[in-house]
């Protein structure tokens, strides 16, 4: 099948330039010449390379849209695909939490989900992959790990430790932690009575467990801190005679940064001070901060600031976080603010998540490579809208507003 986007406003990788771009065989075949096939009139709109999302989820509102409320899972999987690609979305790496805890971040409830994405893939609409959001405590795991890094879509593999922060002494901010393997890192005392209350009552809710039962659950995975750091390294070497991509998690310190890199995960994900991102720079790292800490003009736990570091090129990627619209919205308000050109802003929602997770047949448009592409309809100091959504030539969204229609065919123009 050939279909030609015509008169679209085109980012290329380096210019924006009104053109026709020629689609053919899932791939990008032409970028100006006459049209030909399906014709899609995307005059006034702008043609870019979908997004990628390389660590969202916003799907665990879909699994579980209450406390305790869980629905069927393959419901879940086919709304949050369809939410994907309305919010432009083409490539996804679902963060999947693989922890000690019962519940909605289970490994039982982890691998359900992974094997709901595998049996639905022929219905779903978007490239759904996982990103492996290891606990990095949750020995419980590591069967599963194995299953899944054979995925039939590569996965990723980020390292979290959320307990460890829990575990923290209480007279240290959660950014200026030590490295958390390290003995600079400071306790709390586990009979400290301001600890389930203050650090895991949240966590205990989200399990479905009271506070007692948490806690005592605590208190076990703690006791394997002493065997972490090699359950870590293995792991990792696992993942890297896969060629699978990995990300360390909130890093706070450059000894953390170049822990996790020496591992080969060479991706630091929310860093949450100037340590490991001015490290990951001189290192050749790539760092990622999450769209809606853009959007909202700062983190809401007092990290570093998204839109200062795309300001100042430390930032090369960013993900929907916990909400898809984020991706979008984010470039709209780093684009107001004029934190960077437009192309340079994105290729934070497109080329950067590419080159961070390896894909290299997508990002950008050019001849030869995937046609992931989104039509946005971005008219001037006025919000950004996606208006089409295709994934290797396929339309897997598309609207139809009352001003104008966009199909995977002809498109008319209504009467003036």
């Amino acid at each position: 099948m050939t279909t030609t986007f015509q008169g679209a406003q085109v980012y290329l990788p380096d210019q924006i330039v009104e053109t026709n771009v020629t689609v053919e065989g899932g791939a990008i075949a032409e970028i100006g010449g006459a049209a030909r096939g399906d014709v899609i009139d995307a005059r006034g709109l702008i043609l870019a390379p979908a997004l990628i999302d390389v660590h969202g989820d916003a799907f665990e509102r879909q699994l579980m849209p209450r406390p305790g409320v869980f629905f069927p899972m393959e419901t879940a999987v086919l709304e949050t695909d369809r939410q994907l690609a309305a919010n432009g979305i083409a490539t996804t790496y679902h963060s999947i939490t693989l922890s000690y805890e019962p519940g909605l971040r289970s490994v039982e409830k982890a691998r359900e989900m992974m094997q709901a994405i595998r049996d639905l893939a022929p219905r779903l609409t978007v490239e759904n992959r996982v990103q492996l959001r290891w606990e990095t405590f949750a020995f419980e795991a590591l069967e599963t790990l194995d299953w899944a890094m054979d995925a039939p879509l590569k996965p990723s593999l980020a390292f979290n430790d959320h307990l460890s922060m829990t575990m923290r002494s209480f007279d240290t901010r959660i950014q200026d932690r030590a490295f958390e393997h390290s003995d600079a890192f400071t306790l709390a005392d586990l009979d400290d009575p301001r600890l389930g209350p203050q650090r895991h009552q949240k966590h205990a809710t989200r399990a479905g467990q009271s506070l007692d039962e948490h806690m005592e659950m605590i208190r076990r995975i703690w006791a394997r801190r002493p065997e972490v750091v090699e359950t870590i390294t293995k792991v990792a070497e696992k993942a890297r005679a896969r060629g699978i991509p990995m990300l360390s998690h909130d890093d706070t310190q450059a000894e953390t940064r170049a822990f996790y890199r020496a591992l080969g995960a060479t991706v630091s994900e929310f860093p949450m001070t100037m340590g490991p991102v001015n490290d990951a720079r001189d290192n050749g790292d790539l760092i990622i901060f999450g769209s809606p800490n853009a959007v909202r003009g700062g983190s809401h736990i007092g990290s570093l600031g998204a839109a200062d570091m795309v300001e100042a090129g430390c930032c090369d990627l960013l993900a929907s976080d916990y909400y898809y619209p984020a991706m979008l919205a984010a470039v709209d308000r780093l684009d107001r603010e004029k934190r960077a050109d437009r192309l340079t802003l994105w290729s934070l929602v497109s080329s950067g998540p590419a080159r961070a997770m390896k894909l290299t047949d997508r990002g950008e448009i050019a001849p030869g490579k995937r046609a992931d592409l989104v039509l946005v309809d971005w008219p001037d100091t006025a919000t950004p809208a996606i208006r089409g959504t295709w994934v290797a030539g396929r339309c897997a969204y598309a609207a139809q507003p009352f001003g104008r229609a966009v199909s995977a065919g002809a498109v008319e123009r209504p009467a003036a």
